[in-house]
């Protein structure tokens, strides 16, 4: 966490992944981040994985450094308590992030009529405005048709939801540059973010549509090979695997010396008519190569492959599971100044991960836990909207808004 952007308030209106994580991501660096759902729970309140209370470990952690407001938005009066908050006045206030279906009360016009500088980034599914998610635009881009082993038939999905990864830290991107133009111009706008065209514009932008254009080919099924380059898995004599990566030609020479292989890699260049220090030529003989260095690997343990290969300056990575990862890597501890232990109410102690970003001007702050559902309610209510104790018990007593389902 850091406080970079305190002072900043934003409305978040959000189920599932992307948006959650565009607001998330503000809010680790001290935004103001408001979410608000309906009493009870959206969409993704019990999102997987759960405790075995049924607890939504998903929804406490991706909505990390957040206030909670629970509201009941099928009433009149919530709805017009809703409205107020995202167009309340401040000049770093009136930004609002959503990737629901909004009624007409809460669309752009509508609240644009109350605060002229609003700023909204709305998430949409495909650009004409039609409903999309992460499986069915992943679907559609031609990935699941290079993922997986050589030889396979038929698609084989990413487990990672990269799409709305990338699409809720555009969105983050999105706000900030739409709060900069507003700050110079006095500006609001509307903000739109295809889910779908995040997943075109980055596979465009790593060249895959161009290869189609201009060699009339497409990347092949490979498994763990790296495209384009030496990389893969090898499997160590105690059953470990491990990622190698050779992108240089520091790198080749290096692990030609390591492996003593130095004269056989020469003897491969000379036999195929290859560069070993190009991309492509290594590349080319990956199969001789895989053979070579897979002895080398066959012949250590992980642990003194990985020391070899540090060592040399070798790019290496072990396969791990997550419970590997956390047993195994000191990145992923409280030696990281990234995680701290959080007590999560409802759920318990958990490792929890602030922004990754450190800035030099202003140092980490302690990482923030997710809310209670409903846990700021009150607060929010009191402080932005300047209700007072009378007029937020009688909401409660009503049925507009909530407080936290648990304390």
């Amino acid at each position: 966490m850091n406080d970079i952007l305190k002072g900043l308030r934003v409305v978040e209106g959000s189920a599932f992944v992307a948006a959650p994580l565009g607001g998330m991501t503000l809010a680790q660096m001290g935004a103001d981040v408001i979410r608000f759902d309906l009493i009870g729970g959206g969409l993704d309140y019990k999102r997987w994985p759960i405790t075995p209370d049924g607890d939504s470990i998903y929804w406490a952690t991706m909505n990390k450094g957040k206030r909670s407001l629970a509201i009941n938005l099928r009433e009149p009066e919530g709805q017009e308590i809703m409205a107020a908050l995202i167009t309340a006045p401040g000049p770093e206030a009136g930004i609002f992030l959503t990737n629901l279906q909004v009624q007409k009360w809460l669309d752009y016009d509508a609240l644009k009529a109350r605060r002229d500088d609003l700023i909204m980034l709305k998430i949409i599914g495909n650009p004409d405005g039609s409903v999309a998610v992460d499986y069915t635009v992943n679907a559609r881009t031609g990935w699941p048709y290079v993922t997986g082993p050589e030889g396979h038939e038929g698609p084989i999905n990413n487990v990672l939801p990269g799409w709305d990864l990338t699409c809720g830290l555009t969105a983050a991107i999105g706000l900030l540059a739409a709060e900069r133009h507003r700050s110079r111009t006095g500006e609001g706008q509307l903000v739109k973010l295809s889910l779908a065209d995040t997943a075109y514009h980055l596979t465009g932008s790593l060249g895959y549509f161009g290869d189609l254009q201009v060699n009339g080919e497409t990347r092949p099924r490979i498994g763990n090979d790296m495209y384009g380059t030496f990389g893969r898995d090898f499997t160590t004599s105690d059953g470990r695997q491990i990622m190698l990566v050779v992108v240089t030609r520091r790198h080749v020479k290096a692990l030609g010396e390591l492996t003593g292989l130095t004269e056989r890699f020469k003897a491969l260049e000379a036999e195929q008519g290859v560069d070993l220090n190009l991309e492509a030529d290594r590349w080319q003989v990956r199969a001789e190569m895989n053979e070579m260095v897979g002895a080398w690997f066959a012949g250590q343990t992980l642990a003194s492959a990985g020391a070899a290969l540090s060592e040399a300056g070798i790019l290496w990575g072990p396969f791990r599971t997550y419970e590997q990862m956390m047993d195994e890597d000191p990145y992923v501890s409280t030696d990281n100044p990234l995680f701290e232990e959080v007590d999560q109410p409802g759920i318990g102690r958990l490792l929890t991960p602030g922004s990754p970003l450190d800035f030099t001007a202003l140092p980490r702050t302690d990482v923030a836990r997710g809310p209670q559902l409903g846990e700021h309610s009150d607060e929010i209510l009191s402080t932005i909207l300047g209700f007072s104790d009378g007029e937020i018990g009688r909401l409660h007593d009503t049925g507009i808004i909530a407080g936290p389902e648990k304390v």
